[in-house]
């Protein structure tokens, strides 16, 4: 049975596109840490572990990340974006890009945040616009 991200990025679960290509799909974390919490992941391989992946995806994900992660930090103003690969939650390798004030906000224990639809749309369509036009 196909992951829960999987069906997100097949589009059978609505998701808010930050990114996408043949290989790879990056969506806003419904309850985020801060604004423009984006999640990457791999659309063709739903291993759970980072360094499970075949060298190819590896380097493809993480390329792809990055060029996410610039976007990011264009659309969504912030002083860095950190990154952090936890994979514990969902069976499916991903990559946590979010907006950092300060190191605190990386940290997963904090409360969640839960945006409305609309800002959620308006931060997605943001990121994605800023990942088109790179």
């Amino acid at each position: 049975m196909a992951t829960i991200f999987t069906r997100i990025a097949k589009g059978e679960i609505p998701s808010y596109k930050c990114a996408e290509n043949e290989d790879f799909y990056a969506f806003l974390d419904i309850a985020p840490l801060a604004l423009g919490h984006t999640l990457v992941i791999p659309k063709n391989v739903e291993d759970d572990y980072l360094f499970h992946l075949d060298e190819n995806t590896y380097e493809g994900l993480m390329k792809f990340a990055r060029e996410v992660a610039i976007a990011l930090k264009k659309a969504v103003p912030c002083k860095r974006v950190g990154v952090a690969v936890l994979g514990m939650e969902v069976p499916h390798t991903h990559i946590h890009l979010v907006p950092l004030q300060t190191e605190g906000d990386l940290d997963f224990r904090k409360p969640k945040l839960s945006p409305a639809p609309e800002e959620m749309k308006k931060i997605a369509d943001a990121i994605l616009e800023a990942y088109e036009n790179r």
